[in-house]
Formats: C-alpha cells, structure tokens, sequence
C-alpha cells in the first residue's frame, strides 16, 4: 500500500451562513456542497458562491451529469439544479446513517458511516446492488479514472483512500493533517480531490497522486 501525507493545495471559504460541510460534488464548472437546509455551489476559481438552493441537504451529494443527488435524513433526492425541485426520493440504504455519495456507471455509490460500507445503489429504485467493506468510518466517496476513493474519519483523525473496488484492499492512503476532517468527496477528474471540511465551514482541494 502506497503511503503519504495530503498535500493541500487550496482551502475556500468559511462561506455566510455555513457551519457545516456535508457532502461536495462537481458539475465539471463549479464545486456543490450540502450545509444542512441548503445545497451551495462555488466558482473553484474565484474561490465565490455563485448559487444556492434551498433544500435539506445533510450528507452526501452527486451529479450525473444533469442532476443532483442529495442524501436527506433517510432518503436520496434526486434535484434539477436549474429549478431547484425535488424530482423523485428513493430510500437511503443505511436508513440515515448514510454519509458520502458519488455516481458512476450508471449507479449510486452510497458510504454507509458506522456501518464501515460503501454501497452500490440503483438509482432509479434505491435497491443495493452490492457494498464493499471498509475498516474505517466512511465519509466521502467518489469515482475518477476508475478509480474508487473514500475518505474515512473517525475520532479526530482522516484519510483519503484509494480501495479495490472488486475487494475493498486499501492500495493507496492520504493522511489528513491532524485536526483537518473530510466530510464530503469528490474529484474534479483531474488532479484535484474536493474535500468537505465538516464543521470547520471550509472545503479544502487535496491533490490526488498520479
């Protein structure tokens, strides 16, 4: 397994009115975060707000594409970010205990906090198609490069791991520096992981090893 420390390339924010960062996704223009009773994207360049939408937004949260998936308490609410509306629900599978989301071929990919799980999910229904385990809290995930990363965090520590998605082995792990939590994952399909900082308010962009 391949060993280092997260380099930290750029912090944003603490943003008005954010005391928390859940999840974070990329609409391939700008970086979506989840803060509780709203879903918040910023300019990753200017470092800026530049939309909001009003929306229980508490964990995860992932883009297809077109649209955001957003997990709420117990359930996934799939978002049309032009309009806002809520389109559809499916259920959660860790039943509110579900943590980071991200999407990829075609499914949902679900952490599952304590349950120390990422599932897979479809999307249309919310049935799990299947869950690789891990041995750690899993908070953020996402795809890139075919690539299956999580964040973990548990206690007061994180890292960023790199999993075999058919196994779960961990082939790769980047410690967080202590106190710096991961909430929410994403890749932005190149060099840089967005990393959800929790309580903190800041989403931190981690560069991922090549």
């Amino acid at each position: 397994m391949k060993h280092s420390k997260a380099e930290i390339l750029r912090e944003y924010g603490p943003f008005a009115d954010v005391n928390q960062v859940g999840g974070v996704t990329y609409d391939g223009r700008h970086v979506w975060f989840a803060s509780g009773d709203r879903l918040n994207a910023f300019d990753p360049d200017a470092g800026e707000l530049v939309q909001t939408i009003d929306v229980a937004a508490h964990a995860g949260t992932a883009f297809d594409g077109r649209y955001l998936f957003q997990i709420a308490e117990n359930r996934i609410q799939k978002i049309d970010p032009k309009t806002g509306a809520v389109l559809t629900t499916i259920p959660a599978p860790a039943n509110g205990g579900d943590s980071g989301l991200a999407w990829a071929e075609g499914t949902l990919w679900v952490g599952d906090y304590r349950g120390r799980k990422i599932h897979q999910v479809d999307p249309e229904t919310g049935a799990v198609l299947r869950s690789i385990e891990s041995n750690r809290f899993v908070t953020g995930v996402t795809w890139v490069d075919g690539e299956l990363w999580h964040a973990t965090w548990e206690g007061d520590e994180s890292d960023i791991r790199r999993l075999e998605p058919k196994s779960g082995r961990v082939l790769e792990r980047l410690d967080m520096p202590p106190g710096l939590t991961v909430s929410g994952l994403e890749s932005d399909g190149g060099d840089r992981l967005f990393c959800g900082g929790g309580n903190s308010g800041k989403v931190r962009a981690v560069r991922r090893p090549r």
